[in-house]
């Protein structure tokens, strides 16, 4: 086969402590998945969960012990971070079970959903799509994925963020509305999931904005830690 232009490379996230790498296809966001994020939003209760894309080459992978670069993106006065648990799908599969879903998933990351909100807040106000909040370029940073058997009881996990050594976000995934295994069946049904699949699970309360030169450490107790300064 041919290409008539060069093809794209494969974005990959590494495998933590070998040298394999995992092949990334999509990238789905859970929105509002957190109780108090939700009320900090404007919203309150158990809503259906909802879900968006980011383009896979938004990733930003960050090496195991290393410091990434996370370019302040264009357009927006109001980058906010959003830290996350991630969920690497290692079997695909539709309409997935919720008692079945574990069986699907190949390992777990900490990963960072960057928004744009003055962008969203914006596109929200209008009635339009608010993917120009959401799926920009680079706005998916991503640490080493930890394979399943290796990450422990990550239902238990604490999570959290500083900003320049302040905790800004604290929170255990206990506390997600929708649990990983609830929202893998309610994501299969909604789309096909494929191997090489990552779940943004959503964010704990305490989401608010960043400014070149401020630098990000966040981590899932299990799963080391996440590190980037703004640029």
């Amino acid at each position: 086969m041919s290409f008539v232009i060069p093809a794209s490379p494969v974005a990959s996230v590494p495998v933590l402590g070998t040298s394999d790498r995992f092949p990334v296809r999509r990238v789905y966001c859970v929105g509002r998945n957190y109780e108090e994020h939700a009320k900090e939003m404007g919203f309150t209760g158990r809503e259906p969960p909802f879900f968006f894309l980011k383009p896979a080459d938004a990733l930003v992978v960050v090496d195991a012990g290393t410091t990434g670069s996370l370019p302040y993106p264009s357009l927006t006065q109001n980058f906010h971070h959003e830290i996350e648990l991630v969920v690497a799908i290692g079997v695909g599969g539709h309409n997935i079970a919720a008692a079945d879903a574990f069986k699907h998933i190949y390992g777990y990351a900490v990963g960072l959903d960057m928004t744009r909100r003055d962008l969203q807040n914006e596109m929200k106000k209008q009635g339009r799509p608010w993917c120009i909040g959401k799926a920009f370029d680079h706005g998916a940073p991503i640490g080493p994925i930890t394979p399943a058997a290796q990450a422990g009881d990550v239902s238990q996990a604490d999570i959290w963020l500083q900003v320049n050594g302040e905790t800004r976000q604290s929170s255990t995934v206990a506390k997600l509305i929708w649990n990983i295994a609830e929202t893998i069946e309610h994501l299969s049904a909604a789309w096909e999931l494929a191997p090489g699949d990552l779940i943004y699970t959503g964010t704990p309360e305490g989401v608010s904005a960043v400014v070149r030169g401020d630098l990000l450490e966040g981590g899932v107790s299990g799963l080391g830690e996440l590190k980037l300064r703004v640029a």
